[in-house]
């Protein structure tokens, strides 16, 4: 298993719309793998395909992890078929926008629909956190960054200071 670069705003292909996965394979199920590893390694509680370079209709999350156990779900080609309610999430954060946290207003709770890793039809009714985590998630397989969910003002602040970092970082 490897360790992956996880893509970071301002970069493009954060903004690109993942395909469905048509066929479980091997090299899928290393992705997967990796996927994994990346998410755990970084730490966070959710990885998408999109945020590894991948365009395959993929998350990974656990939100149960604590240092001794892993509680690992896949799934493939997650769609949200049902919302209800609202909610704030309060400081919620992601590994491709480092460095920033805020409320964003989510559905209470969702139904998705997806696959396993092996390719099994799963139904998920989600509430709160895993709601919260499961639209965050698929919102990166459809080109939506948490960035986009935030206040102008925050937004336009992050952006900010993102250039501000790589004029820095310029040679």
């Amino acid at each position: 298993m490897a360790i992956l670069d996880i893509l970071t705003y301002p970069d493009r292909f954060l903004t690109n719309t993942a395909k469905p996965v048509k066929g479980i394979n091997a090299d899928l199920q290393k992705i997967i793998d990796d996927m994994i590893e990346t998410m755990y390694d970084a730490p966070g509680i959710g990885l998408a395909s999109i945020q590894i370079g991948c365009d395959k209709s993929m998350i990974v999350y656990d939100i149960d992890q604590t240092e001794h156990k892993r509680s690992i779900q896949v799934l493939l080609n997650p769609v949200i078929i049902e919302t209800d309610g609202e909610i704030v999430s309060n400081n919620e954060g992601c590994l491709s926008v480092p460095d920033l946290r805020s409320d964003v207003k989510r559905a209470a709770s969702v139904i998705v629909e997806a696959l396993d890793r092996e390719g099994n039809p799963l139904k998920i009714e989600a509430h709160d956190q895993l709601a919260v985590v499961l639209q965050h998630e698929i919102d990166h397989l459809n080109g939506v960054l948490f960035l986009d969910r935030i206040s102008t003002l925050k937004r336009e602040l992050y952006k900010r200071h993102v250039k501000k970092q790589q004029k820095k970082n310029e040679p």
